[in-house]
């Protein structure tokens, strides 16, 4: 009896040691729309908070500057090309809806890998991965789902003969078409303080993937914030995601929570080019949906109290590909059976110090779609030279020439020096021949690409 008590009692303590994993997740968001990196426009106090309390990562890029693929790459740890998930079922750039195509359920996802250690999970946002059936965040891990399926800005007004009303969903569900947009992340945000509340006992994984500020030229926000910042809509809803935040963290800390709780807040891509007033990027260069440093560089912030350095600024190479097997590490979770892209980065969540990066030496690709467009190691960011460069959603394709830059020290890519560093050309051009190999070019198919899953028929959402 006393050797089943010691065993339920170890038991019991190994299982409440196991931290709770939240990931805020927001859309089309710039590194210069937050204080704490650099915003004199936008007042985020709780997202300000995070970072005093927590690390900024300032090196942290999204494997994509496009939704989609961005948000496929956090779920499984892999490059879009390596999923099938670079480009859609018509040849865009993002799913749209009635698509054929979404993330494989053979693909092992970070809900599945912190399922298996015994965490509850829950979807909360846009998903935007596939809205068929088969391809509904509670096929790929997800205890339950609230949110959209995909963009907001995919209406029934923009295609009326194909596109159904946008649909809120619960579960499989659909609750409400069209859905309340003005009201999205304030729901959003009772929804998951409800999750916290309900799941306060044992370990729980909140993926929460906010649909603002979105990709329309007018972003949406509730009364409460409409019209209260010194940025007109884009800085509203910029303000209401901060709210959030804070509601999140009074959560926790209402809860007892927020010493054993992680939480890692980014965005799936830069701020994309509106009539001002707009979203900013500063200081990197570039715009979402496109390889430059404005597009993939990310405003990143971890928190976890005493593994998480507070008030601290690491620089190391990271990216959204890293978070899936980072958290398999933490929680004694076994990695997908297939191959992944990202890597172990506890060594460099753990210690300020530590700013090496196992993409020094692998290098980390930027794709746009199918093609490769540039690649970076340690300091260095290659673009390479093509003839035909995807420029734009709408695969408008321009030449382009090759250009090195020091992104590390000259983070606004205003010195160009591949005259200066041949050496280094050719060692970023030979770590793109690799991947070119492995994850395929434009019309040139790598020999570790995965299929994306397709249905044979799509049926739209309906209540």
């Amino acid at each position: 009896m006393k050797t089943l008590i010691l065993f339920l009692l170890f038991s019991v303590s190994t299982f409440a040691a196991k931290p709770n994993i939240i990931v805020i997740f927001v859309d089309n968001f710039g590194n210069g729309d937050l204080g704490c990196f650099g915003s004199k426009l936008h007042r985020t106090p709780n997202v300000d908070r995070l970072a005093a309390e927590g690390t900024k990562f300032t090196s942290f890029y999204v494997a994509s500057g496009v939704c989609t693929p961005s948000r496929a790459s956090l779920m499984t740890g892999c490059y879009p090309r390596r999923v099938g998930m670079h480009v859609s079922d018509t040849g865009g750039a993002v799913l749209q809806p009635v698509a054929r195509k979404g993330l494989n359920p053979t693909e092992v996802t970070m809900a599945e890998v912190l399922k298996s250690a015994g965490y509850a999970t829950m979807c909360i946002g846009k998903w935007h991965l596939g809205d068929q059936p088969a391809f509904l965040p509670t096929k790929q891990g997800f205890d339950d789902f609230f949110g959209i399926p995909y963009s907001d800005d995919m209406t029934k007004d923009k295609k009326p003969d194909i596109w159904p009303e946008l649909p809120l969903m619960r579960g499989e569900k659909v609750i409400e078409a069209p859905a309340d947009r003005d009201h999205l992340v304030k729901r959003c945000t009772e929804e998951a303080v409800r999750f916290i509340e309900q799941h306060a006992a044992s370990p729980f994984f909140l993926y929460l993937p906010h649909t603002m500020p979105g990709s329309t030229a007018h972003p949406f926000s509730s009364e409460n914030f409409r019209g209260k910042s010194a940025n007109g809509e884009y800085g509203d809803s910029v303000e209401e995601l901060d709210w959030s935040t804070g509601e999140i963290m009074a959560a926790l800390q209402r809860l007892k929570l927020a010493d054993n709780t992680l939480i890692v807040w980014t965005s799936d891509n830069g701020a994309v080019k509106r009539n001002p007033p707009q979203g900013s990027n500063a200081p990197y260069r570039g715009s979402g949906y496109d390889t430059s440093e404005g597009a993939m560089r990310m405003p990143c912030v971890m928190r976890w109290p005493g593994k998480i350095a507070a008030g601290t600024v690491n620089d190391a190479l990271c990216s959204t590909m890293d978070l899936l097997p980072t958290f398999a590490s933490i929680v004694d979770a076994k990695l997908p059976p297939h191959k992944i892209d990202g890597h172990d980065i506890t060594s460099i969540l753990f210690n300020t110090k530590n700013t090496s990066s196992p993409w020094d030496d692998d290098g980390f690709f930027f794709y746009r779609m199918d093609q490769l467009q540039a690649v970076r190691a340690g300091d260095w960011k290659l673009y390479l030279p093509l003839e035909g460069k995807f420029k734009n959603l709408s695969a408008k394709r321009e030449a382009s020439k090759l250009e090195l830059f020091d992104v590390r020290h000259d983070v606004g890519e205003e010195h160009e020096v591949s005259a200066q560093h041949p050496e280094v050309v050719t060692r970023l051009t030979a770590l793109a021949e690799k991947a070119r190999a492995d994850l395929g070019d434009f019309n040139q198919p790598g020999t570790g690409q995965r299929e994306a899953g397709r249905v044979e028929h799509a049926v739209p959402l309906l209540p």
